[in-house]
């Protein structure tokens, strides 16, 4: 595994300056003179040559453990965030995973933003009626944070698990799972182009020190400040390829689900074009999962095309008042309802829509 340069023992501005030059991890340092570093950086000389005796001192890596160890680990910390829709739920077996990136791809409109702000409230649903009881981080880069829409999707939230209160421990939860309390749960970031985002994402391990209980992290979206014009195709690749294993590797070590959104672009095959998600084939190896927002006539569909854990599948949701939920099924017509009409993830009480 490589260890990122945030975990280093250096000044926290050197750090940001190293990812904003494209140095994500030690091993990317390990070539590198002291004179380069201060040249590509921006760093002083004393400062570059602190940085690679930091790194020869690491060793450019990390202890390597072994696939029993990696696995009882993912036994233990096996948990979803509910989207409040079941059968996204059922398809993602149980909900988006703790410890994975999940990448959320999508035309305008199709309802990214809207299951990241959904997301947001029920990372904080108590473990009683199947959450987690977490708290998220909430990188906003194109200004769609709306705090009012939050306010809406946590009153739901509330009503919601109120209405399956059946036992002590159940009404003792509900004292704190109010609306005040989940917006003082999530805490917004607003980065207003990729350096300033590199440099929050190199500062995230300290502030996930500080609050353990972050479970998730939601990036909306990660294509909107690399769309501007890079000078060099190479730097832009070697920051998203970093951003990713960066991603990765907190998700694992800090228990996070992280939700990034990506916009989509057009790509050309001869005299054809299609749709397809931004950032290049290159980004899309990095999350773990990713899945298709898209347009069927009226109705939404959400697609899984990407993980090594659920079976490619579609399904159906809609945005409601109350935030995201399946699709009213009422609407259908009888040849595209779903056979099973009220799929159940195991383990949860909140997975069947208000």
């Amino acid at each position: 595994m490589q260890r990122p340069v945030s975990s280093l023992s250096l000044n926290s501005s050197v750090k940001v300056k190293l990812v904003s030059a494209g140095f994500q991890f030690t091993a990317d340092l390990l070539h590198v003179t002291a004179t380069q570093l201060s040249s590509e950086a921006c760093v002083s000389q004393q400062e570059a040559l602190e940085v690679l005796q930091a790194v020869s001192r690491d060793g450019g890596g990390e202890a390597s453990v072994s696939a029993l160890e990696l696995l009882q680990k993912e036994e233990d910390e096996q948990r979803s965030i509910i989207t409040f829709s079941s059968q996204l739920d059922t398809a993602l077996r149980g909900g988006l995973p703790v410890g994975k990136t999940t990448e959320i791809c999508g035309a305008p409109g199709t309802g990214k933003t809207q299951l990241c702000l959904q997301l947001a409230v029920d990372v904080q649903v108590p473990p009683c009626f199947g959450g987690v009881g977490g708290q998220a981080v909430f990188i906003d880069t194109a200004g769609s944070f709306l705090l009012q829409r939050v306010v809406d999707i946590a009153a739901a939230a509330v009503q919601h698990c109120s209405l399956l209160v059946e036992d002590d421990e159940q009404r003792v939860a509900m004292t704190t799972f109010s609306v005040e309390n989940i917006l003082s749960n999530i805490f917004l970031v607003r980065c207003h182009d990729y350096v300033e985002l590199l440099a929050e994402v190199q500062l995230l391990p300290d502030f996930l020190a500080e609050h353990p209980r972050v479970r998730l992290l939601v990036i909306d979206s990660v294509a909107f400040p690399f769309r501007q014009h890079f000078g060099e195709l190479w730097q832009k690749t070697r920051l998203l390829n970093g951003l990713a294993q960066n991603l990765i590797a907190m998700a694992t070590s800090h228990s996070l689900a992280v939700v990034l959104t990506n916009q989509m672009t057009t790509r050309l095959q001869g005299s054809r074009s299609q749709l397809v998600p931004a950032l290049g084939e290159n980004w899309g190896h990095g999350p773990n999962i990713r899945i298709l927002f898209h347009w069927a006539g009226t109705r939404r569909l959400a697609a899984i095309f990407k993980s090594s854990g659920h079976m490619d599948c579609a399904v159906q949701y809609q945005i409601t008042s109350e935030g995201f939920r399946d699709a009213d099924q009422s609407e259908l017509p009888q040849s595209k309802r779903p056979r099973t009409h009220s799929p159940q993830s195991a383990g949860s009480k909140t997975e069947t829509s208000s």
